[in-house]
């Protein structure tokens, strides 16, 4: 009792009790001395209620700290007592809200470091291997009785090695613009086939080189969106069935337009996905076991970023006829 009298409000509170308390008993005692009497013991008694329902209200909020304190040291996950006081229940209830929003946030904090340093390693990983190669290349290119035919071919190299770099860090920049949400996309109506014509003009020598043939069947859809940012998207697509169709074969590209969306189909005449990689084909840095060697598994990652930022969306099957498919649907907007 001392300690809770120590409250300034709650001590002025018993004290303005009393005061009308005494009050009340000396206009009573003028009246008659047996209603002054009743009085002051009923005057008592009422004080002494209040007095313990606030000493009940402070020992709920005492255990309310105490709890609160063990969730702050870690000694405890959640709340446990229920108060069934309105107000005290009212801030409990409100207190158990902003501890699991403040643990909500730490365990995504710490999923977030997780992925984080996994893709730090991812990171490293994929660097090492140019790295790697590329000191050998500069060892072997600082030998004095190296030919030039020698001197040529490690000089390539180490040219595809730093392409290859150059072009990893690239699409990591770009990843990471899209998951600070960053980027704004553009939108603009843009014909499929000039997507695709900027999407493929990268590519028309490799395939050249390799005797493959791109066959194109776009009609004069359109779609309403980022044009660099799709044409990026589309370029992955057709890099990968690319680096997965063997010499001489085909890549194609066709379009369909309907109410609802339109769709772009990238398909080749290589050898598939395997059933067991298909469920992570988009996931980063994974690498199937059909994997081109030169694929650090990114591509296809940011496409689907690319298309799903936009209210797209990007799978991936393989085709009845053989060979993988990539299905690409914009939707459009319904009034």
């Amino acid at each position: 009792m001392r300690a809770l009298l120590r409250n300034r409000e709650l001590r002025q509170e018993t004290i303005g009790y009393l005061a009308i308390v005494v009050l009340f008993a000396i206009a009573g005692a003028v009246w008659h001395p047996t209603a002054g009497l009743l009085l002051l013991l009923l005057g008592a008694a009422l004080t002494a209620l209040h007095l313990y329902q606030a000493a009940r209200r402070y020992r709920a909020m005492e255990q309310l700290a105490s709890e609160i304190d063990a969730i702050l040291f870690g000694q405890r996950t959640a709340l446990i007592a229920e108060s069934a006081e309105g107000e005290l229940s009212i801030l409990q209830s409100e207190i158990r809200k902003l501890t699991v929003r403040m643990q909500e946030q730490t365990a995504q904090a710490q999923e977030d470091k997780k992925k984080l340093a996994q893709a730090m390693e991812d990171i490293f990983h994929q660097f090492r291997t140019p790295l790697t190669a590329l000191t050998l290349q500069t060892a072997l290119l600082a030998e004095e009785d190296l030919t030039f035919e020698r001197r040529l071919a490690h000089t390539r190299v180490v040219r595809r090695q730093l392409q290859r770099m150059e072009w990893l860090t690239e699409a990591l920049l770009k990843m990471s613009k899209i998951d600070a949400s960053t980027v704004t996309f553009r939108q603009e109506r843009v014909a499929v086939s000039d997507l695709v014509r900027r999407a493929s003009d990268p590519l028309a020598i490799p395939m050249e080189l390799r005797g493959q043939t791109l066959q194109l069947q776009l009609g004069d859809a359109s779609l309403h969106t980022d044009p660099a940012w799709t044409t990026e998207a589309i370029g992955n697509l057709l890099k990968n069935c690319m680096e997965h169709t063997p010499a001489g074969g085909t890549v194609s590209v066709c379009c369909t337009d309907n109410a609802l969306y339109t769709e772009l189909t990238v398909q080749d005449t290589g050898e598939g996905f395997l059933p067991e990689d298909i469920p992570h084909l988009f996931e980063r840095f994974y690498r199937g076991k059909n994997a081109a060697p030169e694929s650090v598994g990114i591509g296809l990652a940011l496409a689907r970023s690319i298309v799903s930022e936009q209210g797209g969306t990007l799978t991936a099957e393989n085709a009845p006829e053989g060979g993988a498919r990539f299905v690409l649907r914009f939707y459009k907007s319904v009034i």
